[in-house]
């Protein structure tokens, strides 16, 4: 009996949805999958102890490559799956006049409506790392503003409550993720160049697994696309089959 592929992924759940998408290539090829889910950093060291044969994804240059790079020869580039990128973002409602910049948090009227608290997720993230210097890098701490990591619940639940009560907060982002799905929320203009550049969702096969694995579904992995749009799709019915 052939061995299951094992995928792996970071722990969060629009990781988990691209994962999922590439499992569903693999068994329309007759392949059993196993799905191995961890920490950022966690989980691209499983990758290199060759616990994992897929990962999906790691998002090159910008985020992942610091922990890619002591496995980049015994892994292969299979597809670009999405775009991905990080933001500071701000609901709507909150006055594009106002607030465009994160240069701006430190503005009236701001100042006086905007929330302190930055809450991230998890520190091992690409932005959770470049928020945490943001801080320090535009002088936030001089007006009390701070970065906090923690859960996807944390974050993702805090912004929605504010939402709810129309409270003016900054949310620490990317794209693709759920909450695009269901709010308009506008990204802040950041000078400074401290949120990385657009990435590469880049799907990674290990060279030792390739032999293990269908040629024909080798194939269509390579050709597989998602985009931002449709993954925040993909993450947001996720969640809510889940609730």
């Amino acid at each position: 009996m052939a061995e299951p592929i094992r995928i792996g992924y970071i722990d969060l759940s629009f990781h988990q949805a691209s994962a999922l998408e590439v499992g569903r290539i693999l068994q329309t090829f007759g392949h059993e999958v196993i799905y191995n889910a961890a920490p950022h950093e966690a989980a691209f060291e499983r990758l290199g102890r060759g616990e994992s044969d897929i990962f999906a994804s790691a998002w090159l240059p910008s985020s992942h490559e610091v922990y890619l790079a002591p496995m980049l020869d015994a892994v292969d580039k299979l597809s670009v799956i999405y775009e991905p990128y990080c933001i500071w973002g701000v609901p709507d409602y909150v006055p594009e006049e106002a607030v465009s910049g994160v240069e701006d948090l430190l503005k009236a009227p701001a100042l006086s409506r905007m929330e302190r608290l930055i809450q991230g997720i998890n520190p091992g993230a690409g932005i959770s790392r470049f928020s945490a210097q943001m801080i320090k890098a535009y002088g936030l701490d001089s007006a009390g503003y701070y970065f906090e990591p923690g859960t996807e619940s944390d974050c993702f639940g805090r912004y929605e409550q504010a939402v709810a009560a129309k409270k003016w907060v900054v949310i620490p982002l990317w794209h693709p993720q759920f909450l695009h799905n269901r709010y308009a929320i506008r990204a802040l203009k950041e000078p400074k160049g401290l949120l990385g550049v657009q990435d590469e969702a880049t799907l990674l096969v290990r060279k030792a697994a390739q032999k293990k694995i269908n040629p024909a579904a080798l194939a269509a992995l390579s050709s597989l696309y998602i985009g931002n749009a449709r993954l925040s799709a993909l993450e947001d019915d996720l969640r809510k089959s889940a609730a």
